[in-house]
């Protein structure tokens, strides 16, 4: 339920200066936006007694609280197969008392979706990860890329989830309740990435079933995958991410029954390599070890009525050179090296019936001028992007990137300047290490997250929060 303005919060406003935001009438409580509503959080939850006094996750939900914050790590997140909770690293000032017994994530999302199944008509919870490591140079969803970060949040929560590509504009603070929204907080770099990626020279193939493979280099010499699904919207959906080789200007063919041929020259001399794939269901690639098959630049691929065909140019002139070749298992026998007249086949565009998709690099406002796009025949300048399930917390110092779209803001509690302008423009803002009245602003953070949620004057001053 809503509540509002107590006496005792009127005192305490008089008391520090502060002038405090007046819900309204009761009435209007019930479209009362998402945005200017006043919630009760804390600050580093899972630290519990350990760092502040907050109790357990069940026992700050039970009194109130609608912001929760896990610190997380990916360290040994490829033996765990989870990340793990805590301050400087898994464990660090983690309260287990009341709490799960492991440092294991998904421990932890379990507690407060078994505690939102049990309240229904809770107002919305927001679970904040705080990245504490770095997870773009994690190469796969096995070693924990932000790919296993979406599919920890989606296990998690299931219905109850509100994936930020969901989140209907102006939605009021009853129309959530129930759900749990999850916030990415933490390194800026993997803010980042989630939200646009960046490469060179990419290439895109596309089977009659819908799949699409994406391939491109990193211009330092890695070379990278992004696998997505065609879908009825026009739009390719991208299931799974990660660094397969080394080399540059990689191109790449799909068949209808998954099967890939990679082709690329090496970062550092005119050697041609492929490789050969499977796309699983899940939109994994299991890759086959690279062979060098030629000399040569810029080689291109593709699935004939009879086999593979590819064309490269000659490293010393501009003359075309072809390989034909059958694929068989994990390789491919090549065979018909002669010169051609032929174009090299068009790496950037894939085409299967009336679906079309095109790659590029471009910006898109603020994002680097290599932030990897894609067309389709009914849409245009698309980013390739993890799927949009986690909202994506924008800082005070943050990159301009990471602004636009932004629907929460995060600050210091200190920044009072910041906390202002921020709710002034619409914004859900968070405001952290708030252990004093002295902090409070007008208007004030939607999520003052204190150490402290049981002191008096904590208390007083969300008197009117939604619970």
């Amino acid at each position: 339920m809503l509540r509002f303005r107590t006496p005792a919060l009127t005192a305490l406003a008089m008391l520090t200066g502060t002038v405090l935001l007046t819900t309204g009438a009761a009435p209007a409580a019930a479209a009362q936006p998402f945005t200017s509503t006043v919630f009760k959080a804390t600050h580093n939850s899972y630290s519990g007694n350990v760092d502040g006094a907050k109790g357990a996750i069940s026992y700050q939900l039970d009194h109130g609280v609608r912001f929760i914050e896990f610190d997380v790590h990916d360290n040994g997140y490829a033996t765990s197969h989870d990340y793990g909770i805590g301050h400087g690293s898994p464990g660090d000032l983690v309260d287990h008392a009341g709490n799960p017994a492991s440092n294991n994530l998904r421990d932890w999302l379990a507690v407060v979706n078994t505690w939102s199944a049990a309240h229904s008509a809770a107002a919305p919870i927001v679970v904040m990860l705080d990245l504490k490591d770095d997870l773009t140079d994690n190469p796969s969803f096995a070693a924990g890329n932000l790919t296993a970060v979406n599919q920890e949040i989606r296990s998690a929560f299931g219905s109850r989830l509100l994936a930020a590509k969901d989140y209907p504009a102006g939605a009021s603070t009853d129309s959530l309740r129930g759900k749990v929204l999850t916030l990415l907080s933490g390194d800026s770099g993997t803010r980042a990435e989630y939200r646009r990626d960046v490469g060179y020279h990419p290439a895109i193939a596309l089977n009659g079933h819908g799949q699409v493979v994406e391939v491109h280099d990193s211009g330092a010499g890695a070379l990278w995958y992004w696998t997505g699904t065609y879908g009825a919207d026009g739009r390719v959906t991208w299931n799974r991410h990660g660094r397969y080789d080394s080399g540059q200007t990689p191109a790449v063919a799909l068949d209808d029954a998954g099967r890939i041929v990679e082709v690329h020259q090496s970062q550092t001399a005119a050697t041609l390599w492929y490789h050969t794939g499977q796309l699983g269901a899940d939109g994994e690639i299991t890759w086959s070890p690279s062979h060098q098959y030629d000399n040569g630049v810029l080689p291109t691929v593709a699935f004939t009525g009879t086999g593979v065909r590819e064309i490269h140019r000659s490293q010393s002139s501009q003359q075309n050179w072809q390989w034909t070749g059958t694929l068989s298992g994990e390789t491919v026998a090549w065979t018909g090296n002669a010169k051609t007249a032929d174009a090299r086949y068009d790496t950037t565009t894939a085409v299967s019936g009336s679906a079309r998709v095109s790659v590029t690099t471009g910006a898109d406002g603020p994002t680097p001028a290599q932030t990897l796009r894609y067309s389709t025949d009914r849409v245009t300048g698309a980013r390739v992007q993890y799927p949009q399930i986690a909202f994506d917390e924008y800082q005070k110092g943050d990159p301009a990137e990471l602004q636009p779209d932004a629907l929460f803001y995060g600050a210091p509690a200190t920044e009072s300047a910041f906390i202002v302008a921020a709710r002034q423009s619409g914004h859900l803002v968070r405001g952290w290490d708030f252990d004093s009245a002295s902090l409070a602003t007008s208007p004030p953070a939607n999520y003052a997250a204190t150490n402290h949620p049981w002191d008096a004057w904590y208390q007083t001053l969300t008197s009117g929060a939604a619970e």
